[in-house]
């Protein structure tokens, strides 16, 4: 309003003089833009500076006649910068509404992939193709708020049938009842339904323990579920305060992962195929797979090596399959005469089968290095590798030989820190100043206060009132997967736990910035390493806020296209949820433009103690057809 009428004065100078110079009738709009800039930055301080020691008063005299002013003057400094406005992209046919890259079985067999790889992750193999929006399903609905809506989820949200359903024969796919268009799983609550508390309870005793309360005063913090089914056996260790991740294979219709991520439950897509799993060596507490699917003795023990390779020092391999059951049911290793193939396996590779009961067995992985020289060698005893392979875990083939044993990491799981504040020795072990690590926490529990007061609509909106002190500030289960794009330290993931908010972070590595993923993980988080040149593993519409700091100039680098990137972003960012981006300014101003082609409503905030850094909250709308 103020500019419009400082153009009304201009109109009126010129009618004064009937032909002004042209040098003069630029000077006056020299001035205009002056103008426009002194308005823009005061406004901009007073509106939508981040103070970093408390929860600030972003919008505080944040008015409409000055937010058109800033408004105009982005415009402008991304004319400046080069930045144009371009059309937006188009939504993508029905057939894409769960549509996951690189897993196209047909390409795959067309590529020359098959005993099975066909089924694996491809991407060199995927072709591009359209270029447009991921669109819900027509009966789409917002999903339940946790701890709702661990329970109960709309059944237009996933892709399954009625026939599918009623086959499911797993354990914990008969915890399910469908019901017009709900899905409800059994509460933990109460009753003791088909054997989840029951099932967990023994295998805490097939380790020693007097219940499955004490997992953790065992050192087990992090479980991966393989064929977790619909994932009620992790969302039971979730409630024990274990970080369990599901993982498995990519499946078209009654997908495990899609299910378990819309419960609100940490899963990704990832299989026993040929290529190891994304992670570091010593990764995790305890695998566990129950009736999975996998057939541990094939490939020459190469997928019992790949477990191996993930599970920590004293870690332990559950494994509860009718076919692997070969004298009934036994707790003493000691009563067992007859030797099987995978028994013979395990032994090789420094395993003791703790514990049979009925089809479930218990092996724990040796605390002690030098096992593993004391070996007989020869014959199907797999080798030590040679090189240290843990930089070099990004969906690689399957190797043939143990490794990790080298690893400053080989600490036994019952010696670690438990909780995610890591002592002076093991920081040092991942190399890392105990003063850089504290204040990398404190940058975080800052920021996601920060952040926290920004989740709300109106800071779209051009109502003259917005959120200060005076409002209420979103509720703790506003969110629950989360996944931190640039997870550096798993900050984001610290501050979210320590303010009680229900979410669960999926922290990723980007894969050629420095490899913090094993520290991650040593905290008890999920975590993964991921090439964001390529799309995530997994479905559609599976995460309700996606957070990045420093993601996009480090993607600068990358020899691929920042478009792409906000188009796989919007793909697994679920309608209503929340993108937060803090980087470089001119890096922002150009994500901003981005923002506006996938049709996010998007804001960028200034941060006040850092002029060269700015933050862009985005909104994904819900597209109903």
């Amino acid at each position: 309003m103020r500019s419009s009428s400082s153009n009304q004065h201009i109109v009126n100078f010129g009618r004064s003089r009937q032909t002004p110079p042209l040098s003069l009738l630029l000077l006056c709009f020299v001035c205009v833009v002056v103008i426009i800039v002194v308005l823009g930055s005061t406004s901009s301080k007073s509106l939508e500076g981040l103070d970093t020691s408390a929860i600030p008063d972003y919008y505080n005299n944040y008015r409409r006649l000055k937010e058109q002013a800033v408004s105009d003057f982005l415009e402008i400094r991304s004319l400046s910068l080069g930045i144009t406005n371009t059309r937006e992209f188009e939504l993508c046919g029905k057939d894409r509404e769960n549509h996951v890259p690189c897993y196209n079985v047909s390409a795959n067999l067309l590529a020359g992939f098959h005993d099975g790889e066909e089924f694996d992750r491809h991407c060199e193999v995927s072709s591009v193709g359209q270029r447009c929006l991921v669109r819900p399903p027509k009966d789409y609905k917002i999903p339940l708020r946790w701890p709702a809506g661990k329970d109960i989820i709309w059944s237009g949200n996933v892709k399954i049938t009625k026939d599918q359903f009623l086959s499911s024969g797993s354990m914990t796919k008969r915890l399910m009842l469908l019901e017009e268009n709900q899905i409800a799983f059994h509460s933990e609550d109460g009753m003791n339904i088909d054997g989840v508390k029951d099932y967990s309870r023994q295998v805490a005793e097939m380790i020693g323990l007097g219940s499955d309360a004490e997992f953790r005063q065992a050192g087990v913090q992090t479980v991966l579920d393989i064929g977790c089914g619909f994932g009620s056996f992790g969302a039971h260790l979730l409630s024990l305060n274990l970080m369990t991740v599901c993982i498995a294979a990519y499946e078209v219709f009654g997908s495990q992962v899609q299910l378990a991520l819309e419960r609100g439950l940490p899963a990704m897509i990832g299989d026993f195929i040929s290529k190891q799993l994304p992670y570091p060596s010593l990764s995790f507490d305890m695998v566990h797979c129950a009736q999975c699917g996998i057939t541990w003795d094939k490939k020459d023990g190469a997928f019992l090596i790949e477990v191996d390779r993930l599970l920590k020092p004293g870690g332990y391999f559950v494994l509860t399959s009718p076919t692997t059951n070969p004298q009934g049911g036994s707790l003493n290793l000691k009563k067992v005469t007859v030797s099987t193939p995978l028994e013979e396996f395990t032994e090789s590779i420094c395993w003791s089968l703790l514990a049979q009961q009925e089809e479930t067995f218990v092996w724990q992985k040796t605390s002690d290095v030098q096992c593993y020289a004391s070996r007989k060698e020869g014959g199907s005893t797999p080798p030590i590798c040679k090189a240290d392979f843990d930089g070099q875990s990004y969906y690689q083939p399957l190797r043939s030989c143990l490794s990790g044993t080298t690893s400053k990491r080989w600490i036994p799981i019952q010696n670690r820190s438990a909780g995610s504040h890591l002592s002076s020795a093991e920081l040092e072990v991942h190399g890392i100043q105990p003063d850089d690590f504290q204040e990398d926490t404190e940058l975080w529990r800052s920021a996601l206060r920060n952040y926290w007061s920004l989740l709300t609509p109106l800071i779209f909106s051009d109502h003259p009132k917005r959120p200060g002190d005076e409002d209420p500030l979103p509720p703790f289960n506003m969110i629950r997967n989360v996944m931190d794009m640039n997870a550096h330290y798993g900050g984001l993931n610290v501050a979210l736990l320590e303010e009680k908010k229900s979410a669960w972070v999926m922290n990723v590595v980007p894969i050629r910035s420095a490899n913090t993923l094993s520290i991650i993980l040593d905290r008890g988080f999920a975590g993964v390493l991921h090439d964001w040149c390529e799309p995530f593993p997994t479905y559609p519409r599976t995460y309700d806020m996606l957070h990045a700091n420093g993601l996009l100039t480090y993607f600068k680098s990358e020899n691929c296209e920042v478009s792409d990137l906000f188009l796989e972003m919007d793909r697994i960012l679920r309608p209503e949820g929340w993108v937060v981006l803090r980087d470089k300014f001119q890096a922002i101003e150009k994500a901003r433009s981005l923002a506006t082609q996938i049709r996010w409503e998007a804001r960028v905030i200034e941060l006040q103690n850092d002029n060269d850094q700015r933050l862009l909250v985005c909104q994904k709308p819900f597209w109903k057809k």
